[in-house]
């Protein structure tokens, strides 16, 4: 496997985890006291991507006390528009490494079409 093959293909997997991190935001946007949870990409050598995934301790927006009770609640700290954001970058990433791919197969083709 070349190096940029594996390059894109790790990009890939880290992409299908910080696109099911951004699915759970989504899913718990509207839970009480849900902190979102943020994928972060790191570079490991000789090529490819990690991916760490890390808790985001920022409040949420206070709720009114429930009923019979005299503390506030704290809302979900999930801004759906970030989240939307998060989607759209995160499906031009898939593009592009997939367009990686698919210029290696073609490049690896003409390779061995010359030989041939």
């Amino acid at each position: 496997m070349s190096n940029a093959l594996g390059i894109a293909l790790s990009a890939i997997r880290s992409l299908f985890t910080k696109l099911d991190v951004t699915a759970n935001n989504i899913a718990n946007a509207n839970t009480g006291g849900f902190k979102k949870s943020r994928a972060d990409f790191q570079e490991v050598a000789p090529g490819g991507v990690k991916v760490s995934i890390r808790t985001v301790d920022t409040p949420g927006s206070p709720l009114p006390p429930a009923e019979g009770e005299t503390e506030y609640q704290e809302s979900s700290n999930v801004s759906l528009e970030e989240e939307m954001v998060n989607l759209i970058t995160t499906r031009y990433a898939f593009s592009a490494n997939l367009k990686t791919i698919k210029a290696e197969e073609e490049m690896q083709k003409s390779l061995l079409d010359i030989y041939a």
